[in-house]
């Protein structure tokens, strides 16, 4: 037996054997043409095709991964449509009459280096995605194809790296695990991993050779581990541990239809966070409470353009009709930083998760910010909606949104539209500063809901992207868990409830912390509603709380 270490992005248990995926060597040559002109109509004949397998990826992904996760496939597609890249690829044709393969190559690997050197982790992180595309385009034009699953039963695969249209190209019904030794734990891949529910581990020591294929392999994403030969006993235990793996989920679809209530009888709401309406579907399956974080601005970033008022309004009128009365929190426009949309044309900045994002482009961007509101306000004639605007820093901002809100309400109601004229206005705490002033903001607004991912980055000066950084990373750091039970003191104080919607709300470690600190929501990615279901209907608090 040999035991390998990594780096878990998804926890579970998956024994079987392992399918080493090697990608096909594309040993581009670089050979002289004679006809540049029919050489790039040979690219652009590939390109149109690459393009057409994008399209399909993106389709095969959204029914499988959902909306959001599948965007990266559009993004490829944009790739290859980018004026810059056509006309590095036709330059290097033209001037060097050179093929076609060989002008992609040269510009991939040129485009890529230009990502990789740049200070923003975000556009570091897309010059595998440069490379991706470019490999795509080598593989159409060379006429080769996408490299496969060679066994008829389920395998855990290991390779060196996959990338997201690898991931999702091949057959779910065939694969246990993802093990990689190299990739992000923010990549795509792995974010696609997640959502799948597949166990993967990244960063794995494991080497890449055909003595492991097919050797009987098993990867304990809790500890973050792969067995290669296990013994008799390991692989008696972690049998046995994946078999109460199995029975917890067999046990948890139990808990649908119980009310979120503890031992000692305290309510907590539980909801689901989504970024479009095909999550709605995950959202009823796992018995949802409600929707507690609707990402709205994965509407402007799947458009070419700025969404309509009509375009809106009908997305926010579906999610509220579908959640039958169920309560919906939608957060208005929340891009800048790690989330781009090049219509905007935000300007560059040296360090955007501190620059114009979120509130401050709506406020800054009035137009935008109105027609997202007025369709937000007509949806909740619908069902239960609520509004939350996210990283907000004083109590003037809220006051200029609360004048806003009333102003349109005003048109409204001149235009013979009908709304919810009680609605909910609720404000995301996020930063230092919204939790120092918490008892001021309280008594603006009806509610809080705590983005636990940037109040951990700014608390800490820590960047949340910064991979070199995750030894650092702490999001249990004793400053964050007295910052959340300030925020749901000073809520309560004015009789407003608070929430987490942030990653650290599923965390099932902290569940019963949570609840001691009088939290009243948690929304969490749609899978571990049930999870923590269960640890709420297990808890008494206040004997946790004598327990401390």
């Amino acid at each position: 037996m040999v035991v390998y270490s990594g780096k878990s992005v998804f926890g579970g248990i998956a024994i079987g054997h392992i399918s080493l995926y090697k990608k096909d060597q594309q040993q581009v040559k670089r050979n002289k043409i004679e006809d540049a002109e029919a050489e790039i109509a040979r690219y652009h004949a590939a390109k149109e095709e690459a393009i057409s397998q994008l399209q399909a990826l993106y389709e095969k992904a959204v029914k499988e991964v959902g909306e959001a996760s599948a965007e990266i496939f559009e993004a490829h597609q944009m790739m290859l449509d980018d004026e810059d890249y056509i006309d590095s690829v036709e330059n290097i044709i033209n001037t060097q009459m050179v093929n076609a393969e060989f002008a992609v190559a040269q510009t991939g690997d040129n485009f890529a280096e230009m990502f990789a050197n740049m200070d923003d982790e975000y556009f570091r992180g897309r010059a595998a995605d440069i490379k991706d595309v470019s490999e795509r385009l080598i593989t159409v034009l060379s006429g080769g194809g996408a490299a496969e699953i060679a066994s008829d039963e389920a395998v855990i695969i290991v390779a060196d790296d996959l990338a997201p249209s690898e991931t999702v190209q091949l057959d779910k019904d065939k694969i246990l695990s993802f093990v990689t030794v190299h990739g992000s734990a923010n990549s795509h891949t792995a974010i696609l991993a997640k959502t799948m529910s597949i166990p993967a581990m990244i960063g794995t020591d494991i080497p890449l050779d055909d003595e492991i294929d097919g050797k009987l392999a098993i990867v304990d994403g809790f500890e973050g581990k792969v067995y290669v030969d296990p013994d008799e006993d390991v692989l008696e235990d972690k049998t046995k541990l994946l078999n109460e793996e199995n029975e917890k989920k067999a046990l948890l679809e139990q808990l649908k239809g119980k009310e979120n209530i503890t031992l000692d009888g305290q309510k907590i709401n539980i909801y689901a966070n989504i970024g479009n309406t095909k999550d709605l579907a995950l959202v009823l399956k796992n018995d949802a409470g409600g929707i507690g974080l609707f990402r709205s601005e994965f509407i402007y970033l799947g458009s070419e353009d700025y969404p309509t008022e009509e375009e809106q309004f009908s997305i926010y009128k579906t999610v509220a009709e579908t959640m039958a009365g169920k309560k919906v929190i939608i957060r208005t426009l929340d891009i800048g930083a790690d989330k781009q949309a090049d219509y905007f044309k935000l300007p560059a900045e040296e360090n955007p998760a501190l620059g114009l994002r979120a509130i401050r482009i709506c406020l800054t961007r009035p137009e935008v910010f109105r027609a997202q509101l007025r369709a937000i306000l007509r949806a909740s004639a619908y069902g239960k909606i609520s509004i939350m605007f996210p990283m907000i820093i004083s109590v003037d901002e809220v006051i200029e949104i609360k004048k806003i809100v009333e102003g349109i309400k005003a048109e409204l109601d001149g235009e013979g539209f009908a709304y919810d004229k009680n609605i909910e206005l609720g404000i995301m705490i996020e930063t230092p500063a919204s939790v120092i002033i918490a008892e001021d903001l309280a008594k603006e607004v009806d509610f809080f809901s705590i983005g636990t991912n940037d109040l951990t980055q700014y608390t800490l000066a820590i960047d949340r992207q910064n991979q070199s950084l995750d030894r650092f990373y702490d999001p249990h750091h004793p400053a964050i868990l007295k910052m959340l039970k300030m925020v749901v003191d000073a809520a309560h104080k004015y009789g407003k409830w608070a929430g987490i919607c942030g990653e650290l709300g599923a965390d099932l470690t902290l569940t019963k912390e949570f609840l001691a600190m009088g939290f009243d929501e948690l929304s969490v990615s749609p899978g571990r509603v049930l999870p923590i279901r269960k640890i709420v209907l297990e808890t008494d608090v206040k004997e946790y709380k004598g327990q401390k």
